[in-house]
């Protein structure tokens, strides 16, 4: 069943007057206050958070639904930091349970994908002091020489702020040397929840929310772009939340540095939280509904399909999102070792085929987001059966 649209919604003599004015602002194009999305995770129902969501989504993109080929280096998973939502990292006091690869075992990962047509590798990974400034200098430095239509995007603020820590240079300087040696992009991993009240319960120790906010910022002004993300689902509260996607939105309307917000849905097994249960499907749509809403400067939203599932990936194309990430190629193991898919790859005729059964067109992005292949007429050896047809219901 589809969402009714805004026109109907705003017949509709029953809507509350707070979520009436909302659904006015957003068929206006008018941007709503974190009061309002306070209101939004408070009290509205998932068909109207998906009707604002998707003429927002569908003003912007249409039908156009973005996914690229990428595969992910992670160049350990032992880690100086001790998030109790991690599942992926290993204490240095145990860390014969992980793995810490040199650059030569890095660059051997690389060269295996030479013969493939992949335009991104994506690399992050834990926090160690042989990790530093002149290794990852030296490791972008190599990849570019080797493939340099490979796009580097690299590092989170967690790992900068830790680097440029233990060199003794500023964050101006430290981004600076990351440029030249032939970082291209950020991720946008290491934001959790900036709020400190939470913050500092789930990821004590690791870089401030503000300076999380400020490496982008720097590196925004150096002309280049990030993503950026929420962790969700765990001990925050909905105002945790807003204030989260509010300063996003702030530093967005300073610098238009961001392309594309990623909600990280908080997975259970095996962290210290495992006592908490997952959000369910249908708040995971809210939430990337609402994201939607709220991020009004931001021109992406991305469901991380690996995190959340084929299926639910697909039903958040109604809720807002635009893009579902990569083909991955099994190269990373974050969330599968929290609960998220196993051994999570997807051949790009499979993730085409994903976007056309929800009745969306497909197109093959680099990393900034320029087209390399519009499949909207791309025809598969057994394409007939995803033509025309949906294969899951929206809400």
């Amino acid at each position: 069943m589809s969402s009714p649209s805004i026109s109907t919604i705003l017949r509709d003599s029953s809507l509350p007057s707070g979520l009436r004015v909302i659904a006015e602002k957003v068929y206006a194009g008018d941007r709503i206050t974190p009061e309002e999305g306070q209101l939004l995770f408070d009290e509205a129902p998932l068909g109207y958070l998906g009707s604002l969501a998707n003429h927002i989504r569908e003003q912007k993109h249409g039908d156009k639904t973005y996914f690229n080929r990428n595969f992910h280096v992670e160049p350990t998973n032992v880690c100086l930091y001790t998030c109790t939502f991690c599942s992926y990292s290993r204490r240095i006091k145990k860390r014969e349970d992980g793995w810490e690869y040199s650059l030569d075992d890095i660059m051997d990962i690389v060269k295996g994908y030479d013969d493939k047509p992949v335009t991104e590798v994506h690399i992050v990974g834990g926090v160690l002091p042989q990790y530093d400034v002149p290794f990852y200098t030296e490791l972008f430095s190599r990849i570019r020489k080797h493939r340099p239509d490979l796009h580097v995007k690299a590092l989170t603020p967690v790992e900068y702020h830790y680097i440029f820590k233990k060199a003794k240079i500023s964050y101006e300087e430290g981004m600076a040397q990351m440029k030249e040696a032939g970082l291209q992009s950020m991720p946008g991993g290491g934001a959790e929840i900036f709020h400190p009240e939470i913050r500092d319960q789930i990821a004590g120790g690791k870089c401030s929310g503000e300076e999380w906010l400020r490496i982008h910022e720097i590196w925004h002004g150096l002309g280049m772009r990030s993503n950026a993300t929420m962790l969700y689902g765990h001990i925050e509260e909905f105002r945790h939340r807003v204030d989260h996607l509010e300063k996003l939105r702030e530093l967005q309307d300073k610098t238009g540095g961001f392309q594309t917000f990623i909600p990280l849905k908080f997975r259970n097994k095996n962290n210290e939280m495992s006592h908490l249960d997952e959000s369910t499907v249908v708040e995971d749509l809210r939430n990337y509904a609402i994201s939607r809403i709220y991020l009004d400067n931001f021109d992406h939203i991305k469901a991380y399909w690996p995190m959340i599932g084929r299926t639910t990936a697909q039903l958040s194309l109604a809720f807002g999102v635009d893009d579902i990430d990569g083909t991955i190629d099994d190269t990373t193991r974050i969330y599968s070792m929290a609960g998220g898919e196993q051994n999570p790859a997807l051949s790009t005729e499979a993730l085409v085929k994903m976007i056309r059964a929800v009745g969306r067109h497909p197109i093959e992005r680099g990393t900034l987001y320029e087209v390399i292949e519009d499949f909207k007429d791309v025809e598969f050896a057994d394409d007939k059966q995803y033509r025309g047809y949906t294969a899951l219901p929206v809400v």
